[in-house]
């Protein structure tokens, strides 16, 4: 009889390792982000495929340094960067084949940051051969990160002497108690009649324009459910991750696994199984 016992999975990152990556987050969002924040010139601020998809010299900066500071620390990982996949879309395709690969959102909700609302925040993803391992979501406003990785729970984190705060999602409840973000518009255009007519049903239902900051009130216990269109690894993998550690319920609508490399079809998350079937069932013209 083999007696021998299974080796532990090791974490994705070592703690000192950790602590690296949110001083190199926060290092980033002190220079590049937020002394631009409501000091953009218009010049600053350009557009990608429409007037609503916007980029500023905040998200290049921020890029550029956070994807320095990954290959300083992990020189044969893959970086996959919102801005850099504009021109250079194939880095995409080596998703599923890297055992280290990073999805760097430098400023997530830039159409808020551009406007001048607070509503933005820095997500970095760890993936292993298209797995997400570890998110963060870190507002830089705040000064404050959610982390979790495939085998810890979900953390939010603040600068000084507070202690870390362990969070749970919410417990859910009837369709008519229910809150939630639904991004009509970046679900299939001919669906958004039939899913705007549906969302009365529920409690509250919204859309902050912002993934990280979304997750974020996920993780937290602030919102039942959330439903994600127009799928990008950057926007998603490490929301999809903590919500998940945090006691949630994560999968396409139509019931597959998620993994980054998932570039159609629509993301639910919700606070525990039963109530994302529930959600799923109401919006089941999206499966159609």
């Amino acid at each position: 009889m083999n007696d021998t016992l299974p080796m532990p999975i090791p974490a994705p990152l070592t703690p000192s390792q950790r602590v690296t990556l949110l001083n190199l987050i926060r290092r980033t969002a002190r220079a590049e982000i937020l002394p631009r924040f409501r000091n953009l010139k218009s010049s600053d601020i350009q557009t990608k495929r429409d007037d609503q998809d916007l980029v500023t010299e905040a998200d290049l900066a921020a890029e550029k340094m956070l994807a320095r500071g990954l290959l300083h620390m992990f020189p044969n990982a893959l970086i996959i960067g919102e801005e850099d996949v504009a021109s250079n879309s194939d880095v995409l395709k080596k998703i599923p084949e890297a055992e280290m690969a990073f999805t760097i959102d430098p400023v997530d909700g830039t159409w808020n940051f551009a406007k001048g609302l607070a509503t933005f925040g820095v997500i970095v993803s760890m993936l292993r051969f298209g797995r997400p391992v570890l998110g963060l979501l870190y507002d830089p406003v705040m000064d404050d990160v959610i982390i979790a990785d495939e085998r810890s729970s979900v953390q939010m984190v603040r600068q000084g002497p507070s202690a870390p705060r362990t969070l749970s999602v919410s417990a859910g409840g009837e369709i008519d108690t229910l809150s939630g973000y639904v991004p009509i518009y970046n679900l299939p255009e001919a669906s958004r009649p039939a899913v705007a007519a549906l969302c009365p049903q529920f409690a509250r239902v919204g859309s902050l324009r912002c993934s990280c900051h979304e997750f974020r009130m996920m993780a937290q216990g602030h919102v039942d459910f959330m439903m994600s269109g127009n799928l990008t690894p950057w926007d998603h993998a490490a929301g999809a991750l903590i919500v998940k550690r945090a006691g949630g319920h994560v999968a396409m609508l139509d019931g597959r696994e998620y993994t980054a490399e998932q570039s159609s079809g629509v993301l639910l998350c919700a606070c525990n199984e039963h109530t994302w079937n529930r959600v799923r069932d109401v919006f089941a013209c999206l499966n159609a």
